[in-house]
């Protein structure tokens, strides 16, 4: 019974190690891939409905702006809208921000998913890894 708990608590312990270390790559890229497709009309179509109200459709609209560069000068931008129409063709909501913040968030969110099933995959081989260390360090030290 002592060595299943063992086995166990020890398992959990290199399946953490694992998550951990495959989050530290795999989420920064997803939230990267998430920043860069959030101005998509597959993201505003995907969210539109959580977000725009009942009998309105999402639509991306996009203009030109500026932004300020790092040392204080205009540049040219694009900025992008989800925007509700109505059945008029009216807008009767437009959202800069929330859109693509949920967007990013719904990314990063699928590479967590993803993290934590490589993490089963790579716990067991891991784990066998970490064995051998610990036994050859037995046997030299």
């Amino acid at each position: 019974m002592r060595s299943a708990t063992t086995g166990t608590v020890s398992g959990c312990i290199v399946w953490i190690i694992v998550f951990c270390a495959l989050s530290i790559c795999i989420f920064p890229v997803a939230s990267v891939i998430g920043g860069f497709t959030s101005a998509s009309g597959f993201a505003m179509k995907t969210l539109g409905p959580y977000i725009c109200p009942e009998g309105s459709t999402a639509q991306s609209h996009s203009y030109a702006t500026t932004t300020t560069d790092e040392n204080g000068f205009s540049q040219p931008a694009t900025a992008y809208v989800l925007q509700c129409v109505d059945a008029n063709g009216e807008i009767v909501k437009e959202d800069p921000v929330v859109y693509a913040f949920a967007w990013i968030g719904f990314i990063a969110l699928i590479g967590l998913i993803l993290t934590a099933i490589l993490s089963f995959a790579l716990a067991a081989p891991a784990g066998v890894l970490i064995g051998r260390l610990f036994n050859k360090n037995k046997t030299n030290g």
